[in-house]
């Protein structure tokens, strides 16, 4: 699985999300939507991307993958 992918992808969904006023509502709807749309191994590698540093997520994906 390519993590550039995966890092790429949660950044776009965080910068949808991101119009939201409530930055914890932000992240929370992240989250949701990792939970709903992401394969379980691909929340897996992008939780263990983000233990590792999270190197390329954006502020809001992390914490959006935090909550996962």
């Amino acid at each position: 699985m390519n993590i550039e992918r995966l890092v790429a992808m949660a950044n776009d969904i965080a910068a949808f999300f991101a119009a939201d006023p409530n930055p914890d509502a932000a992240a929370e709807q992240v989250a949701n939507h990792l939970r709903r749309f992401w394969a379980p191994r691909m929340r897996d590698a992008i939780k263990r991307c983000l233990q590792q540093g999270g190197a390329g997520l954006s502020p809001l994906a992390r914490r959006g993958i935090e909550r996962l």
